[in-house]
């Protein structure tokens, strides 16, 4: 895989996959704009040689057609903003009128163009969409780590077409700190999962058997887990067929000599609202039809304290429902530890990367994935077809 650095880009067309897919209120304001900031390095580098910059992403899920509601306009303007530059702006991503624009590119401009998913050919990975797009340019450089789990015309289908390719610096700083964190590990290497299904995540669990030394689980997932260990989890939620499953983790982490962390008290509630009645309680004493809404206070400071001597931590999912302030001690409590760690910290993206910011531990980490999906993806052990296009 080549780097961009690794390609001569003066006075090329370089279409640069983005992911600009930002969150917008309902004037099309953008309310976070950290995934446009997160490419202006790579822009600058480009402006900076020449090159004639053409720039592509997706917004929300149009299903195949216009949706002025899920328009790119908003985010060229922004764009211009940060980098206090004009940034053009194709209402399109394909056809003559995009031809054109693209041909009059002078170099050191910059051009958006509109939603690719206006189009169903992106999802679908349509062969005749890919060329469309690849002919716009001479160079094409995948920056959008977060997409890069899919198999999508403008993520694998363009580099099939374009002879120069190369990995933009935020993919490349991604795969290092997966690199960093989980194949190549000061150790201890702690892994902290959360969230709400085994299923989401039990692809990650087994392959991460194969390189950590601790595992902690927490979230609603945990239920099944504690389930798995004989205890009546009453009303919370679980997963029933994976019960099995999660008693064999737990065996295969015994058998490995690795610590395998479960709650020992939780936060429970009469139902799920932010204005519930709750508990704390031990994990063997919830009332009957209540349910575990967050990890308690022993399990958060036992978690904290197996985090002490940690040398790299990866952290992928919460400890609770983190969206309500009754359930969000737990998230909270452990990334405090993490960000008062001297490990090397590495935050998957998505509703983790959310929580960190919410717990006011974003730049207290080391390192935040811009992909939640794709950082999964690679916890699983798989490879990113996106990666592989740029081989």
């Amino acid at each position: 895989m080549k780097s961009v650095k690794d390609i001569n880009v003066n006075s090329k067309k370089v279409f640069v996959r983005v992911d600009y897919n930002v969150p917008m209120d309902q004037d099309q304001n953008i309310t976070d704009d950290n995934r446009i900031r997160a490419t202006l390095d790579l822009i600058q580098y480009l402006l900076e040689h020449d090159a004639k910059i053409i720039l592509a992403s997706h917004m929300g899920r149009p299903k195949g057609k216009k949706d002025d509601k899920l328009s790119l306009r908003p985010v060229a303007d922004r764009l211009s903003i940060l980098l206090d530059k004009p940034v053009l702006f194709a209402e399109d991503c394909i056809g003559p009128a995009v031809s054109q624009q693209v041909e009059t590119l002078e170099n050191g401009q910059i051009l958006l163009l509109e939603n690719l998913r206006f189009h169903d050919g992106e999802k679908k990975n349509d062969e005749n969409f890919s060329r469309q797009l690849a002919g716009l340019c001479d160079v094409y450089v995948n920056e959008a780590f977060a997409v890069s789990h899919r198999d999508q015309a403008s993520v694998t289908g363009i580099p099939g077409f374009v002879d120069q390719k190369a990995a933009g610096f935020l993919l490349e700083k991604e795969l290092k700190s997966y690199h960093d964190s989980v194949e190549n590990p000061k150790r201890p290497l702690v892994a902290v999962i959360g969230g709400a299904k085994v299923s989401s995540k039990l692809a990650a669990l087994e392959n991460m058997l194969n390189f950590v030394d601790k595992l902690i689980i927490g979230g609603a997932m945990a239920n099944t887990f504690l389930n798995s260990q004989g205890m009546d989890t009453k009303g919370s939620m679980i997963e029933a067929d994976l019960v099995q499953k999660a008693a064999e983790i737990i065996d295969k982490a015994r058998e490995k000599q690795i610590e395998c962390l479960l709650p020992v008290d939780l936060v429970c509630a009469d139902k799920f609202d932010k204005d519930a009645q709750i508990k704390v309680v031990s994990v063997d004493q919830i009332p009957d039809t209540w349910m575990a809404l967050d990890i308690g206070p022993k399990t958060a400071l036992k978690y904290a304290q197996a985090l002490e001597d940690a040398g790299t931590i990866v952290w992928n999912g919460p400890m609770g429902v983190f969206e309500m302030e009754k359930f969000m001690s737990g998230t909270k409590a452990v990334a405090d530890a993490i960000a008062s760690s001297v490990a090397f910290s590495v935050v998957g993206g998505g509703d983790t990367g959310l929580a960190a910011k919410d717990c006011d531990v974003a730049d207290k980490v080391s390192y935040i994935s811009t992909g939640g999906g794709a950082f999964l993806h690679l916890m699983e052990g798989k490879k990113l077809p996106g990666v592989i296009a740029l081989g």
